[in-house]
């Protein structure tokens, strides 16, 4: 059986966690920061303290300024530069050790109030079940609210696996684009004289783009399953009809090559343009997605309210 002030207790506990989860995100922030300040500090500090030491030992140094007569002007000087790099190590030091108390204190409440949302989910969800047994009016705006919440998180799943279908096709698209960049990386080659080896790199990577081009023809046949209002043109062709290909490898004419060449540069674009459409179409989802999230929270926030508000019926 809930208690509503055992739930207002759990709600200010829900609240306090999640401030002090910023706070600690904070904190950790500062303290990187500042233990690398810290220890920049700590070394040039070291620097300073070696340099005097130097001066006040059997050093070249100290030779040259003990006959220049410039030694105690020059050891004031190192002394001053000494102790100001201390003073600022030491500051540093004490800050970051603030921060690092602040940190643990905040760290500890923290792991006091584990769990807390738990508890006040459980609660809240206690309350919300004597509010529909007594059949209080507020269990049918809760109920309702739940309808939409459920509607909402319906159209977030369908999204999503749409959002990945359409990743999926673009990294095949990727995939393509590659190869048949190769595949004319390699036809330059052979157009400026390259040998057999050319020949049969190029085409093998037109091999592979068009393997992948079928693939890539199926993860869209799955994106547009989720998107039947929109029109993605996935109709590729990659690979080189016989007489090509036959011209290519036995007459190694520039005819031939010029024409590989301008059907890999036709593969691009068609590929390219595909890519295109479908990235356009994931920004819209993505869109849509975080609109439908941002919906959903507002609803779960707005039946939270309800039933932390409702006040049921006395006996």
């Amino acid at each position: 059986m809930y208690k509503q002030d055992e739930l207002s207790a759990l709600r200010q506990q829900v609240a306090r966690k999640a401030q002090l989860e910023i706070r600690v995100e904070q904190l950790r922030a500062q303290r990187r920061e500042l233990a690398r300040k810290a220890e920049d500090l700590k070394a040039a500090q070291q620097e300073e303290q070696a340099d005097v030491d130097r001066l006040e030992g059997r050093s070249l140094a100290a030779f040259f300024y003990a006959f220049t007569g410039k030694m105690e002007e020059k050891l004031d000087e190192e002394r001053r530069e000494a102790y100001a790099a201390r003073v600022k190590y030491d500051a540093a030091a004490r800050e970051l050790s603030a921060v690092e108390g602040d940190l643990a204190r905040d760290e500890a409440e923290l792991r006091r109030l584990s769990g807390c949302e738990a508890a006040y989910r459980q609660a809240l969800e206690g309350k919300a079940a004597a509010l529909r047994a007594a059949g209080d009016p507020a269990a049918g705006e809760i109920t309702h609210l739940e309808e939409e919440m459920a509607a909402a998180e319906r159209e977030h799943k369908e999204l999503q696996e749409a959002i990945e279908a359409g990743y999926s096709a673009q990294d095949w698209a990727d995939r393509i684009l590659e190869q048949l960049n190769s595949a004319e990386n390699w036809a330059i080659w052979d157009m400026m004289g390259g040998d057999l080896i050319a020949d049969l790199a190029k085409h093998d990577r037109l091999d592979q783009a068009q393997e992948m081009v079928e693939q890539l023809q199926v993860e869209l046949r799955r994106f547009k399953t989720e998107l039947t209002d929109v029109s993605i043109d996935a109709e590729m062709q990659v690979k080189l009809d016989g007489f090509l290909r036959f011209a290519d490898y036995f007459f190694d004419g520039l005819f031939a090559d010029w024409a590989v060449m301008d059907h890999i540069e036709n593969s691009q674009k068609q590929v390219s343009q595909t890519r295109q459409q479908v990235e356009e179409v994931l920004a819209s989802l993505e869109s849509r997605r975080d609109a439908v999230e941002r919906h959903y929270n507002a609803l779960a926030q707005k039946r939270e309210e309800q039933i932390f508000a409702a006040e049921p019926a006395k006996d």
